[in-house]
């Protein structure tokens, strides 16, 4: 998947765009992942298909981040997570991206919640 599964920019080519002084403290240079980053990486996509296959039907949208640079809690819905996660992969950073609109925090779970239940869904078959 590429980052096109992300939504487009609103400000491509803006030259007022808010997030250019990102790119000035960022760099136009991304640190590529090492081989192990990487395979960490391709591990979590691995772990995520398993995640929404398991829990998608039953009602969850998707997965809560506790944030340790502003404290509160990010909302990624299963496409957008994958989506992101590629895009790490492929450039070495994650593109900032709209927080979910008014999300219903029951209709998320922690990655360690879809780890446990994967578990359990394994240890009962």
């Amino acid at each position: 998947m590429s980052s096109d599964a992300l939504p487009p920019d609103p400000f491509a080519g803006d030259p007022q765009d808010p997030a250019l002084s990102l790119d000035d403290e960022r760099g136009d240079e991304h640190e590529e992942l090492g081989p192990d980053e990487q395979e960490e990486v391709r591990a979590d996509l691995a772990d995520l298909a398993v995640y929404q296959a398991l829990l998608e039907h039953r009602g969850v949208r998707g997965i809560v981040v506790d944030c340790g640079d502003c404290g509160e809690q990010h909302f990624h819905e299963w496409n957008l997570l994958r989506a992101s996660l590629q895009q790490l992969l492929e450039e070495g950073y994650m593109r900032p991206h709209e927080p979910a609109f008014d999300p219903d925090p029951a209709q998320y779970v922690t990655w360690e919640y879809c780890r446990g239940y994967a578990d359990a869904m394994i240890a009962d078959s």
